[in-house]
């Protein structure tokens, strides 16, 4: 009889979403193979079967997924020629270059969502400073100005609030990155629609989450979205399943949206992949972003995404003034017994995140209460 062998997952990046996609590969008996991008990166703390390598080298990445049954990712960097060259090997890749691509490139994204008819700001492709300050003029200042690769958590972002600003985007500019201009939208938070997709078609939607940002950086999500009708919550749900099977996403797809006084939305970014705004699902749902995350990828049958609990806030933790944060976990558990903290394994330095706190309850104002008392004792600023 010939032994069983588990399935292999191939993870390229080698950050805390990796690090989390391995502990729930735990439970379902699946190895996972990683490519990181350095031997003390977050998930190389974790997982067993580690390759450093430069993730936009073709034989390097040939090499890693010739070793797996599928790959998948913890960022969107990889560039696509190299996966489209694994997928003419016949290597699956998921989510596919071409869906991969939208989220990769701004520009890309834009043009087919508005082809799609999704709600999206207005926005014009520039060359340079002049075509920006035109399209200022044209729709009216303040307005955004994105690199259309390469960034995140604010970077590659601008607000630009007149023509005195426009050559700022232009500086540095690498080869093949363009840059997009958008109108300024007014909105009042942030929402952000998750949804997986598996390679058979079968779909499912998690609640939906408010995103609180600041700098550009997600510091805390509320589950479900406070105030959000039901009309409104499914209509955000469908709009990210349509993305989803429009684009041909396998796995993780978060929708970013800006959400308006009026109560209509505008999408803001894409990422394909687990997401910082579904980390609440750990502790919160059924069935983790994570879990399904690799069930999707592996076209296994999609677990239930619904909360468990009436409110579920999650709590980034930003590096500060505590470098010892395990030793800080006995104050945290002490003082709530029902807390649950994910640590991500890297060196603390300013602004970094270093893990998340999550709380669940009936009563929302205490749930965040409990939340941010445990994420500011962690960054070393403690409450009362």
């Amino acid at each position: 009889m010939t032994a069983a062998r588990p399935f292999v997952v191939g993870i390229i990046g080698g950050g805390q979403l990796a690090r989390m996609m391995h502990a729930a590969s735990i439970g379902l008996g699946v190895t996972v193979r990683l490519l990181a991008e350095g031997p003390d990166v977050s998930a190389a703390g974790v997982v067993h079967d580690v390759t450093v390598g430069d993730y936009t080298d073709p034989a390097t990445v040939r090499a890693f997924a010739d070793r797996c049954d599928v790959i998948t990712f913890d960022h969107e960097h990889v560039p696509p020629a190299v996966l489209r060259e694994l997928e003419t090997a016949g290597i699956a890749v998921r989510p596919g270059s071409e869906a991969l691509l939208h989220a990769q490139d701004k520009v890309v994204m834009r043009e087919r969502l508005t082809a799609l008819g999704m709600p999206c700001p207005a926005h014009r492709v520039v060359a340079d400073p002049a075509a920006l300050e035109a399209f200022g003029n044209d729709q009216g200042w303040p307005v955004i100005a994105k690199t259309s690769r390469g960034g995140y958590d604010g970077k590659g972002v601008w607000k630009i609030d007149s023509a005195a600003g426009v050559a700022e985007p232009f500086v540095e500019l690498s080869d093949g990155v363009r840059v997009v201009a958008e109108e300024y939208v007014r909105f009042n938070r942030e929402l952000s629609a998750l949804v997986t997709r598996s390679p058979s078609g079968q779909a499912v939607a998690y609640p939906v989450s408010e995103s609180v940002q600041r700098g550009g950086i997600c510091v805390e999500t509320i589950t479900p979205a406070p105030g959000l009708s039901a009309v409104q919550s499914v209509a955000a749900q469908q709009l990210a399943l349509t993305i989803a099977a429009e684009l041909g996403v396998v796995g993780m797809l978060a929708v970013e949206l800006m959400h308006r006084d009026d109560g209509s939305v505008v999408v803001n970014e894409l990422a394909m992949r687990p997401h910082n705004t579904g980390h609440w699902s750990i502790d919160g749902s059924h069935t983790s972003q994570f879990d399904n995350h690799l069930r999707a990828v592996l076209d296994l049958p999609l677990g239930d995404p619904a909360a468990r609990v009436p409110w579920t806030v999650m709590v980034n933790v930003l590096g500060g003034s505590v470098e010892d944060l395990p030793s800080a976990l006995l104050h945290c558990f002490a003082r709530d017994r029902r807390l649950r903290v994910q640590l991500y394994g890297k060196q603390v330095k300013p602004g970094r995140k270093v893990g998340h706190v999550t709380t669940f309850g009936h009563d929302l104002a205490e749930v965040r209460k409990r939340a941010w008392h445990a994420a500011n004792y962690l960054m070393g600023v403690p409450d009362a």
